[in-house]
């Protein structure tokens, strides 16, 4: 897997400087060349010559030509090749269409920070982008910013620990994947979550077998330490935890306890309750994480790609 070419979405406030600090720290890491587009949503139907919207259009160009002329010094600055772009229409599409065009193999998004309006991208355009983006997306929420000083310029971003939610479908086994090559190459280490499915009823109402539950625990222990001892042998360095309750809850607080600086887990798992984990909850974690959050829908794995870890079957 070779990350060549990144895509950095960003309305250019100060809440944003989180995404373009790992944005460039992913450049950095992988040599890739950074794509930052800039969109100026307006709703189709508008005529941009309306005197008004004409105004609005003009005075947004300008902000935007003169912020992401600095975004480019601060990159060049580090070393990274950057060409900037500016769009008028729906963010999502233009997100996506930027994407398809300029062939990236990483959307890096921030969220909405000039409107104040958090759940207009967590809401709406991150998870549109993240539901049809042609490879993973990587989001960072404006409080990763505020956790300096916003407006004071972008703080150096630390990649030591990223936490990966796995319940070993192939979707999940692929944000794995995905995950140990970016921990490979950063030097960083990985802590794999199992989440134990609630206890469940029958049709009668009657518990499941609580032996059932317990062998499914050891069954799972087992092969997450398989999946440990592949990663030593491919040169990353993990640990698992088990969890059980609530994925949403259980997966926020392994990220605290973890000291994560990115979570990375999956789009689609499983049917069932282990679907949840990759559905709802991921919009969950997307919109309550504190660290960024890579989702991998396409890992988009280059042909030969030699994968780090094939993990363990299950024992019959």
């Amino acid at each position: 897997m070779n990350i060549e070419r990144i895509l950095l979405a960003t309305d250019c406030s100060p809440e944003a400087e989180g995404a373009e600090v790992y944005a460039s720290m992913m450049a950095e890491l992988w040599g890739a060349d950074l794509t930052v587009v800039n969109v100026l949503e307006f709703a189709p139907g508008l005529n941009p010559e309306y005197p008004v919207n004409r105004l609005y259009l003009t005075e947004m160009m300008k902000s935007a030509t003169r912020t992401l002329a600095e975004l480019k010094v601060r990159a060049e600055g580090r070393g990274i090749s950057v060409q900037t772009q500016i769009a008028t229409g729906i963010p999502s599409q233009e997100v996506l269409g930027a994407a398809e065009a300029h062939d990236v193999d990483l959307v890096v998004v921030g969220t909405l920070g000039k409107t104040g309006l958090k759940h207009v991208l967590l809401g709406s355009t991150a998870e549109r982008v993240i539901r049809a983006s042609p490879c993973p997306v990587l989001v960072v929420r404006d409080e990763w910013s505020k956790g300096g000083q916003v407006g004071s310029g972008p703080r150096p971003a630390a990649l030591d620990r990223i936490l990966v939610p796995v319940d070993f479908s192939d979707c999940s086994l692929d944000a794995l994947e995905y995950a140990a090559v970016v921990a490979r190459r950063a030097k960083a280490s990985l802590t794999l979550l199992h989440v134990l499915e609630p206890v469940s009823y029958g049709l009668d109402f009657t518990l499941t077998i609580p032996g059932s539950r317990e062998r499914k625990k050891e069954a799972a222990a087992e092969r997450l330490a398989g999946v440990v001892a592949a990663l030593k042998n491919a040169n990353v360095s993990s640990d698992y935890v088990l969890r059980g309750g609530l994925p949403n809850d259980s997966i926020l607080e392994a990220a605290k306890t973890s000291s994560a600086d990115m979570i990375v887990m999956g789009t689609h798992g499983r049917r069932g309750l282990s679907h949840a984990l990759y559905g709802s909850v991921a919009e969950f974690v997307l919109r309550n994480s504190r660290c960024p959050v890579l989702t991998v829908r396409n890992p988009k794995f280059k042909s030969g790609h030699r994968r780090v870890l094939e993990a363990p079957s299950p024992k019959q």
